[in-house]
């Protein structure tokens, strides 16, 4: 069952059918809707799609083609939500109420994948895309659109995503669903990582807002930080996830390593990242990896420059020699 604009879908195999509050629609194999092919998007929990897609390809084929570039991202988990958005856009759902206009993926479904993502693609010198802009997605409340939290197989349940008033937590969102997985702080993987902040800060509250979950942290020291601005005061890290992941609790002193949202200057606390209870000694270590990231840079910086300048002595010698050739046969001459 999924809801879209707030109401809920039924999805499944052969009794997939749609919801808008008025009643329960049956999803059909009508002309314009044709059995999804794309084996990327074989396991979500819908099996019609219609061409062209949102992202106006007008055969599977051709689809697949260009979904195949994200199978690096999704392979790496950067974002639990990334696959459903990327089906969602390239092999959208096709029910009989929905076959002149897809239905897209909401907006804060985007935003978690682009905020998950975003960092890993930035280290190879990448962006979010353009064409998956997280502006152009209709808001959960304020048009019809699909997100993984309200899909459950047609006999389960209708999931409950109320928000509790008084922790602000989501119910059925995180809990024991959440496997982050285990990132031991050595120099490799700092160095592999190349982290934009380090801070030593303590958690001062986590809130979860179903798909944001925000982390409020008091800075103690900032060991290193790129373009976003941090005071030592009280901050925001945002994971844009149900899961929390590195794992970390209240009053307790941490040494955190993230990512930045440049456009927005937000500190990320994202998957990747690590969270590591503090002991005086990692300062130390952390600043001797940080010097040693810089110098291994310049090296490789000065390492090309080198390279370009060694070839000038070799060609001034063989300059040389044909100088002293030409002299040479000029005195034989005479």
């Amino acid at each position: 069952m999924v809801r879209l604009g707030g109401s809920p879908v039924l999805l499944w195999a052969s009794c997939l059918g749609l919801c808008l509050g008025l009643g329960l629609v049956r999803v059909v194999e009508a002309a314009a809707c044709e059995p999804i092919r794309i084996p990327m998007c074989k396991p979500m929990p819908w099996n019609m799609t219609k061409m062209p897609n949102h992202l106006h390809h007008s055969t599977q084929d051709n689809a697949v083609l260009a979904i195949e570039q994200y199978e690096g991202l999704v392979g790496i988990n950067c974002s639990p939500v990334l696959l459903f958005f990327l089906c969602a856009m390239y092999a959208p759902i096709c029910t009989i109420d929905f076959q002149h206009e897809p239905i897209k993926p909401c907006k804060s479904v985007c935003e978690r994948a682009r905020d998950g993502c975003e960092p890993v693609m930035r280290r190879y010198n990448h962006t979010w895309p353009e064409n998956l802009a997280c502006e152009e997605f209709p808001v959960y409340d304020r048009g019809v659109c699909i997100s993984p939290e309200a899909i459950v197989t047609a006999d389960a349940p209708v999931p409950d995503l109320s928000v509790h008033s008084s922790n602000n937590n989501c119910r059925n969102l995180g809990g024991d669903s959440c496997r982050c997985p285990a990132l031991k702080l050595t120099q490799k993987v700092y160095l592999k990582n190349n982290y934009n902040y380090v801070i030593r800060a303590k958690v001062k509250e986590v809130r979860n807002k179903c798909h944001d979950v925000a982390t409020t942290v008091e800075v103690k020291d900032v060991l290193k930080s790129s373009l976003v601005n941090i005071p030592k005061e009280t901050v925001t890290l945002h994971t844009s996830s149900a899961c929390l992941c590195p794992e970390i609790r209240t009053n307790e002193e941490y040494v955190i390593m993230g990512y930045e949202d440049e456009e927005r200057a937000r500190l990320l606390l994202v998957e990747g990242s690590i969270a590591v209870k503090w002991k005086d000694r990692l300062g130390k270590r952390i600043k001797n990896w940080d010097l040693k990231l810089r110098q291994d840079r310049r090296k490789g910086r000065s390492g090309q420059q080198n390279g370009e300048k060694r070839i000038q002595p070799r060609d001034t010698a063989v300059a040389s020699r044909q100088r002293n050739k030409r002299r040479n046969a000029k005195q034989a001459r005479q």
